[in-house]
């Protein structure tokens, strides 16, 4: 497949890139600094997805059959960056007749008020008390900018008509991919506190074609 990866160089975009290439499929990584990919065998395109260039994002993904989005704001004063970019990402899609796009986003997401959903539920149907008591309300609590951006990066692919799919881990690990990975249509997997970069990138790429994804947010962990 022709693939555009967003935040190539990110914690998820690295894993995701890695993996395209090496399961053969012709990528474009879009990217802040095309200088932390030296010797990549993709096409590097250079925007800054807190500002990114139209016109730009429009090359990078025309003629392709998708894209990949590993984008997020590495620290509280980022936030912003991953639902400004992804409106500008489904709006250089639309222009290009690209369709698909599959996100990353987090497990605590589900229970994030946003414009586009308000009164979300109170707990997500997959968590357990544990999650539900203690370790999401500690995750909200340190993470709360950036769950309100990636709620709001939610509701621009809800309203976008294009055929999206939300990836939903939990605590995000850098291992190997050793361990078998479970995942959950519309709810968190229960009892999953953990997944690997690598395999969430692993998944994000194996539901490309999977057609009962679209328009679906999908919990993975462990």
């Amino acid at each position: 497949m022709r693939l555009t990866i967003l935040a190539a160089t990110g914690g998820i975009g690295r894993e995701l890139l890695r993996q395209a290439i090496a399961a053969g499929h012709d990528v474009t990584a879009v990217v802040r600094n095309p200088a932390r990919l030296p010797d990549t065998p993709a096409r590097v395109v250079a925007t800054d997805l807190a500002a990114p260039d139209p016109a730009l994002l429009r090359d990078a993904v025309a003629g392709n059959d998708a894209v990949l989005s590993g984008l997020g704001a590495r620290t509280g004063a980022e936030a912003g960056v991953a639902s400004r970019g992804t409106r500008a990402v489904v709006e250089a899609m639309r222009a290009s007749g690209v369709r698909r796009i599959v996100v990353v986003s987090a497990a605590s997401v589900g229970t994030v008020p946003s414009p586009g959903r308000p009164h979300p539920p109170r707990h997500n149907p997959g968590d357990g008390p544990f999650i539900r008591y203690v370790a999401t309300p500690l995750a909200k609590a340190a993470f709360g900018r950036h769950y309100a951006d990636l709620a709001l990066m939610e509701d621009v692919l809800r309203d976008s008509g294009l055929d999206w799919t939300v990836s939903r881990p939990p605590r995000l690990l850098n291992v190997a991919l050793r361990r078998r990975y479970r995942t959950a249509i519309g709810r968190n997997v229960r009892g999953g506190a953990f997944i690997s970069r690598a395999h969430v990138a692993e998944h994000m790429l194996d539901m490309l074609d999977r057609p009962e994804t679209y328009h679906r947010d999908i919990g993975i962990a462990y």
